[in-house]
C-alpha cells in the first residue's frame, strides 16, 4: 500500500513594500540632508569648539607683547633721563669750542687785513717811489689802488630758462652746450671788448682785474682769480661813460654779446654811469721787470690784459 508523499512547502515570498516603486522620493524623505552638507555642519561645529582656546592664546600674547613693549619703553625712559645731563654737559662743552674757534678765527682774519693794509701800503710807497709822477697812473694799471670815475656798467645774465644739460649749437666746445648759460669764455670776450674799447680798469661782480688776473670755468661755475661768481656778473668799467659804452657795443665782442642775447636768451643790459667805483686787487703778487726795448709782441690773452 503505497504510503502518502509528503507535501513540499513552498518558501513564502515576502511582501513588497508598498512604496517600493517610489524609491527616489523614498531615499529624499530618509535624507534630507546631504552627505556633503552633514559633513561640511561637522567640521564646523568641530572648529567652533577648537577655536575658543586659539584664540584665548592670540588674546594672551598680544598682552604679553604690550607688556614687553611698556617695559621697554620705561627702560628707555629711565636712561634718557640718566644720561641727559651728560649729554647736557657735553653739549655746553661742544658750543664753548665752537664759540672759542670762531673767535680765534676773527682775531686771524683781522690780522690778515692788517697785513694785507700794510702790504698795499708798501706798495703804492713802491710805486711813488719808483714811478716818479707816473706813480698813480701805475697803480691804477696794477690795480692796487681804488679805481674811482666815469665808465660804463655791463650786467650779463643767464637766459630766463636757462637749465644745465647737454646741447648743440656754435658755441659748444670741450664740453660746454648752449643752454642759455654765460660761460667763462663768454665773459673773456666781454671784458677783452671792454678793454679794447678804451677801459682803464675793469672788476667783475666786486673782483678787480689785473694783468694777472684769469677768468675760468669750474663746472658752470665762472672763477675770477680762482673766486668762484654767481649771475648776474656785473661789470664795472672806469673810462669814458658814453664813448666807452658806444665803441663796445659797435665792436666785435659787442656785438658777440647782442648775437648772444637774440639767439639765445642771455639777458644784457648796459649804461654810461657819472661815476663808478672798483676796488682794489685783493691778492695783488709784485714782480720785477724790465722794460722791453721794442714792439709788443702780441698774444693770446685770458681778459685782454695780459692775463695768465
Amino acid at each position: 500500500m503505497s504510503q502518502p508523499r509528503p507535501e513540499r512547502s513552498t518558501p513564502k515570498t515576502p511582501l513588497a513594500r508598498p512604496d517600493a516603486s517610489m524609491s527616489l522620493l523614498t531615499n529624499v524623505m530618509d535624507h534630507s540632508l546631504d552627505d556633503g552638507y552633514a559633513e561640511a555642519a561637522a567640521r564646523k561645529s568641530e572648529a567652533g569648539v577648537r577655536g575658543l582656546p586659539r584664540t584665548l592664546r592670540a588674546k594672551l600674547g598680544l598682552a604679553a607683547g604690550l607688556v614687553l613693549a611698556a617695559l621697554v619703553v620705561t627702560v628707555g625712559a629711565a636712561q634718557a633721563q640718566i644720561s641727559a645731563p651728560t649729554l647736557a654737559k657735553e653739549r655746553e662743552e661742544l658750543i664753548n669750542r665752537i664759540q672759542k674757534g670762531t673767535g680765534e678765527a676773527d682775531k686771524q682774519q683781522q690780522r690778515v687785513d692788517a697785513l694785507r693794509d700794510d702790504v698795499g701800503r708798501m706798495q703804492r710807497e713802491a710805486l711813488k717811489k719808483h714811478g716818479g709822477d707816473r706813480a698813480e697812473l701805475l697803480a691804477l694799471l696794477a690795480g692796487s689802488t681804488e679805481a674811482t670815475g666815469p665808465g660804463v656798467k655791463l650786467v650779463v645774465d643767464d637766459a630766463k630758462d636757462a637749465e644745465s644739460g647737454a646741447g648743440g649749437g656754435p658755441r659748444e666746445s670741450s664740453g660746454f652746450s648752449d643752454t642759455g648759460r654765460v660761460r667763462d669764455r663768454d665773459m673773456q670776450r666781454v671784458v677783452n671788448g671792454l678793454w679794447a674799447s678804451g677801459a682803464e680798469a675793469i672788476s667783475v661782480n666786486g673782483q678787480r682785474l689785473t694783468s694777472l688776473s684769469a677768468i675760468r670755468a669750474a663746472g658752470d661755475a665762472i672763477l675770477v682769480d680762482n673766486k668762484p661768481l654767481v649771475p648776474p656778473y656785473t661789470v664795472l668799467a672806469v673810462g669814458d661813460g658814453q664813448r666807452l659804452s658806444t665803441a663796445f657795443q659797435d665792436s666785435a665782442d659787442g656785438q658777440y654779446l647782442h648775437v648772444l642775447q637774440e639767439n639765445y636768451g642771455v639777458r644784457t643790459r648796459i649804461s654810461a654811469e657819472n661815476e663808478v667805483t672798483l676796488p682794489p686787487a685783493p691778492s695783488l703778487i709784485v714782480r720785477t721787470a724790465k722794460p722791453q726795448t721794442g714792439p709788443a709782441k702780441s698774444g693770446g690773452a685770458d681778459t685782454g690784459k695780459g692775463t695768465s
